[in-house]
Parts: C-alpha cells; structure tokens; sequence
C-alpha cells in the first residue's frame, strides 16, 4: 500500500504531511486523504513512488518546478539530472533567483 510507503518516508526525512503532498503530487491534502482512505490513480501512484525514489534532502526532483520552488524559499543553483531529466537544484532556505 501506498500510504504505508509514504508514512515511512516521512518519519525518515521528518517531513510534514502537506509538504510532501505539494512536493510529490502537487496536491497538499494528499497524504491526509490517503490516511482517509483515498485511493490514488495508477499513474499518480507510480509518480509518486518515483518521486519518493529520486528525493534527497539537498534537492528536489524534476517535479518540482522552479516557479513553485521560489514561492516555498527554494534558491535554484546550477543544474543537476535525474533519469535524464534535466532540472535545476534548489537549495531550502534561501531566495529563489529567476531564469
């Protein structure tokens, strides 16, 4: 099950319920609606364990856009690849610069 995946990652990053749902599905009552019984799409599931996946505390994955990422603290910084997509890394706690 999904939900079980994801209280896992979120004890293990210590991240909140409704960050990791704007992060990974782009929806923050995500979380809270599985713990509700929500069932996700196939395709969303799927994203959302690759998300999981890519994560690492010192970037975002390529589903977090840079737009968002400005409006959350986010400072893009250079580039990075992840499965051969190119995205830009951002670094918490800082301003967010434009392209």
């Amino acid at each position: 099950m999904l939900i079980r995946t994801v209280e896992q990652f979120l004890r293990k990053h210590d991240m909140a319920a409704t960050k990791f749902g704007r992060l990974a599905a782009h929806d923050p009552r995500f979380v809270l609606d599985l713990r509700m019984g929500r069932i996700p799409r196939p395709g969303t599931e799927k994203r959302v364990r690759q998300w999981m996946e890519d994560y690492a505390p010192d970037r975002i994955p390529p589903a977090f856009d840079a737009k968002t990422a400005g409006a959350m603290g986010y400072e893009i910084k250079g580039g990075y690849e992840v499965k051969g997509y190119a995205a830009p890394a951002l670094k918490q706690g800082a301003i967010a610069h434009a392209y």
